[in-house]
């Protein structure tokens, strides 16, 4: 078992899988590091993968204290992994939570980044439900601990935007459920409070996702509904960005639909290796198609 020690001494469990160039998977609140069996499988025939359970999520390390937790502590402890596992620059791709803190390294280590994934990424950051989204990150930590992972988990499983991973593939659904009950407690709480309640909205990012130059590629559910909002939103302010939205799909994009999102993520790469991934046109902008000077 490899562990990266980060910078604040917490101990980062990671796993490393074939060589190449790098991509490093960032998981979700729900999942952790096992939640990208069907990337590293496939993406760790050519390339370098690498998973990692974040702080608070076994075999890493549980601070007792919610704020060793935090957004940017979650981008940081990314580039301290690919310090630990040798890597100078890697494709950085992450899952809700994980896709919040893959866009937050690619601002804040533009240096390391070849590009970045978000999928899921924008539940809680829209201006008008982000009261409501932090009072159900408080309620949700509040269970966690009052109830413990094994109670709740069968709760939190059937959220609105998971019935769809549910439906279409129960088993595996099922073994996502119980990742979820063998949780940390204080960690699940401590990661509810630290990072997703108290992160910054996307929208508040605006000026730096706009000069943001690394290539990403934004995910989306078209049934996650606080989603889909966001990655239009990311879209249209990033650059060098594209934007898929899987069909009839819920939240657990790389679990729900494997092969779609490894299809989709292996040409984006693809494209950014060779070059062939450009920003976008100003003319496809409809204020600059109206002009008539």
């Amino acid at each position: 078992m490899a562990f990266a020690t980060v910078s604040d001494g917490v101990k980062i469990f990671f796993e490393s899988a074939g060589s190449g160039s790098a991509i490093v998977f960032v998981h979700e609140f729900g999942g952790n590091h096992w939640s990208w069996e069907p990337q590293m499988n496939f993406f760790a025939r050519r390339h370098q993968c690498i998973t990692f359970a974040a702080r608070g999520f076994p075999p890493s390390d549980i601070p007792q204290d919610a704020d060793q937790y935090s957004q940017a502590r979650a981008a940081d402890d990314i580039i301290d992994v690919m310090n630990a596992a040798g890597i100078e620059r890697a494709h950085i791709v992450g899952l809700s939570m994980g896709g919040f803190a893959a866009l937050h390294a690619g601002l804040r280590h533009p240096e390391r980044v070849l590009s970045v994934v978000a999928a899921g990424a924008g539940y809680g950051a829209e201006k008008e439900h982000e009261e409501y989204f932090r009072g159900i990150s408080e309620q949700v930590a509040h269970n966690f601990t009052k109830l413990g992972s094994a109670s709740f988990a069968p709760v939190y499983a059937e959220g609105a935007s998971r019935v769809q991973f549910q439906a279409k593939d129960p088993r595996g659904w099922r073994l996502f459920a119980d990742r979820l009950a063998q949780h940390s407690s204080v960690g699940a709480a401590n990661t509810m409070i630290g990072v997703q309640m108290r992160r910054p909205s996307l929208y508040d990012l605006e000026a730096d996702f706009a000069k943001m130059q690394a290539p990403v590629l934004v995910m989306v559910g078209d049934e996650d509904d606080h989603c889909l909002k966001p990655g239009l939103f990311l879209k249209r302010v990033i650059p060098s960005s594209g934007l898929a939205v899987f069909p009839k799909s819920g939240h657990t994009l790389n679990l729900e639909e494997p092969a779609l999102f490894n299809h989709l993520l292996a040409e984006f790469i693809a494209q950014v290796e060779t070059g062939h991934w450009v920003k976008r046109d100003p003319r496809a902008d409809p204020a600059q198609i109206m002009r008539t000077d």
